[in-house]
């Protein structure tokens, strides 16, 4: 493929916005439950509810509950299905983050599910001939690759958390994969995209461009396609569990897509059958008379979300412009932003001052650091506000942006457990290479190309068995009676942080419905220029708002979110599935 000219690769983020429209349950066993066996348990009385960004797999998902299945098990189901029928934006050959909340236990679980770089790269991943790849040479490359890392999550999550027999999660995805399904509008407009068919090889790879690409031409709106290899995958993994998957032959498999050219990868057999997920506890932030959890790094939710609205609150008085919410709104993300990408990485590997970044007392002095609106913002440094010595010269800078080929499910069951579950394949079709009925991620490139800045190793370098930055940003919300809030998630590349906290405030804070926060325009304030959502209704007016206070303003007429969110009230569950996407919500009684 020739190299792609520098107006293609900037407007590749414009196409993603035009593309729109632990616990006390064991493991099941051998037999099928029977209806008494998955009866609801407890007091709770609101019913449940699964959304997710397609109506097939939200039906997936929705079909478990009715059979009494754990909130973990829809889950399952609906992702299983997305691997499907939304391939562009996760599946089997891809990783995530999972938080569950156990009602009887006011426990909650993370489970870490994010791809790891093979042993034996260094450093140096993404540079060739002593300079870093450019983005799409890196993406469509076997260096990107990750150890595919969804299904060992999948099953981890639901030994501790499941209730509905195992194979029964994956009967929908092996019957629409064996029957074929009907492609739906988004994933025919991702495919017949130019930009799409230039920046990858998704067309050029012979088991992809056949099954994508049949005689030449991309998929059709409601052609009906069949994947029998994604069933037979499937198969197995529903009879054998997880090890169906992280077995010689498929890790074979794996191993010789990414190892073809260009620029083969490094990852090995061992890498993908000695994979191992982190469960890890969830970080959690007060706001107000609330409790916000998420996932802590690698992710980036559990330390952005509570920064946002921490620091939101204390920028709020003092806020100018015609829209002080607005204001005070872009300031806590630019300066969250500079201090997720200063200081997150995987805490397995670097140190990672989660609790200091979120802690009240450098959100106060941080807060006074938000200088003008068209100046930049920098890092700010927890250590010295907290006086425990100097944190910000552990590391150089990094701005290394994320791409938005993810998903994100929100699921509450009969008896109130929760999950908000965010999963991807990295960029669209992650690194187009297919194997046994699936796309293979791009991960990888969520490590910073250049691994030093002026002498100084970024802490989201590469290394071997280390897990990329990620902005994904599962989040839960708490009362003041520490009674389930909010479930709320979203893809979209490291704009996920923005799209997340401006729902959240949209419900919590600015008289919203979930729907209307939902729909509301997103504003994304990461670096110098704020970006503005002008498609959607009220984006024209924060356009003007922001322009009056100083800030430069971008404007996009969409957007690339797909946020998915269940309110619990006193009245039941109220649920939003975002437009921009082709999602619904799905209430169960």
């Amino acid at each position: 493929m020739q190299p792609l000219s520098s107006h293609l690769v900037a407007g590749f983020s414009l196409l993603l916005a035009a593309c729109q429209p632990a616990s006390t349950h064991s493991s099941s066993s051998n037999r099928a439950p029977a209806p008494q066996d998955l009866a609801p348990i407890g007091d709770w009385n609101k019913g449940a509810m699964i959304a997710a960004a397609e109506p097939r797999a939200a039906e997936a998902g929705a079909n478990i509950l009715r059979a009494g299945g754990s909130a973990v098990d829809a889950a399952i189901a609906a992702h299983a299905v997305l691997g499907l029928t939304e391939p562009q934006s996760s599946g089997i050959g891809g990783g995530g983050f999972m938080l569950v909340y156990t009602r009887a236990t006011g426990e909650i679980t993370v489970y870490d599910g994010r791809e790891t770089a093979p042993a034996a790269i260094d450093e140096a991943l993404f540079i060739k001939d002593g300079a870093p790849l450019d983005f799409v040479s890196a993406w469509q490359s076997g260096r990107s690759t990750g150890v595919p890392s969804i299904v060992a999550l999948y099953g981890q999550a639901h030994a501790a958390h499941g209730r509905a027999e195992w194979r029964d999660l994956f009967a929908a995805a092996i019957e629409l994969a064996d029957d074929g399904f009907e492609v739906f509008p988004r994933l025919a407009r991702f495919l017949a995209s130019d930009q799409i068919r230039q920046a990858t090889r998704l067309d050029e790879h012979p088991v992809s461009a056949a099954y994508f690409y049949p005689d030449g031409d991309p998929l059709a709106v409601g052609t009906v396609r069949d994947n029998p290899a994604y069933a037979e995958t499937l198969k197995a993994i529903a009879e054998e569990g997880p090890s169906g998957f992280y077995n010689h032959d498929v890790a074979r498999d794996i191993v010789a897509a990414v190892s073809a050219p260009p620029l083969p990868g490094a990852l090995s057999i061992d890498d993908i059958i000695d994979y191992k997920v982190e469960v890890r506890e969830p970080l959690c932030g007060a706001w107000r008379e609330m409790t916000v959890c998420g996932a802590p790094p690698p992710a980036s939710g559990g330390v952005t979300q509570s920064m946002i609205l921490g620091l939101y609150d204390r920028l709020l008085p003092n806020a100018d412009g015609p829209d002080t919410r607005l204001t005070a709104f872009v300031e806590a993300q630019r300066l969250t932003y500079a201090d997720r990408d200063h200081y997150v990485a995987d805490p397995d590997h670097v140190y990672v001052p989660a609790a200091e970044l979120i802690a009240p007392a450098y959100l106060n002095v941080r807060a006074l650091q938000h200088g003008r609106p068209d100046g930049a913002v920098g890092p700010g440094d927890p250590g010295a506000a907290l006086g425990i010595g100097n944190m910000i010269d552990m590391w150089g800078r990094d701005q290394t942006e994320d791409m938005p080929g993810t998903t994100h499910i929100s699921v509450i069951d009969h008896n109130g457990n929760a999950v908000s579950m965010t999963a991807t394949v990295e960029s669209p079709f992650g690194s187009a290479r297919m194997v046994n009925g699936f796309l293979l991620n791009n991960q990888l490139t969520d490590f910073a190309f250049q691994p030093d800045k002026q002498g100084q190793s970024v802490a989201n370098a590469a290394g071997p068995l280390k897990r990329p930055r990620s902005s994904m940003s599962p989040t839960l919300m708490f009362g003041d009676n520490d009674d389930l809030l909010l479930v709320v998630g979203s893809p979209g590349g490291s704009s996920i942080i923005a799209y997340v906290a401006k729902t959240i405030l949209g419900v919590l804070d600015w008289g919203m419905s979930p729907s209307e926060a939902v729909e509301y325009p997103n504003i994304v304030a990461r670096g110098a220029f704020v970006r503005v959502e002008t498609g959607k209704q009220g984006g024209s007016e924060a356009v003007v708002a922001l322009r009056e206070t100083g800030f430069d303003v971008q404007e996009r007429q969409g957007e690339n979110s797909g946020l998915h969110v269940i309110l619990v009230n006193d009245d039941g569950l109220v649920g939003a599935a975002d437009s921009r996407r082709e999602g619904v919500a799905i209430g169960i009684q």
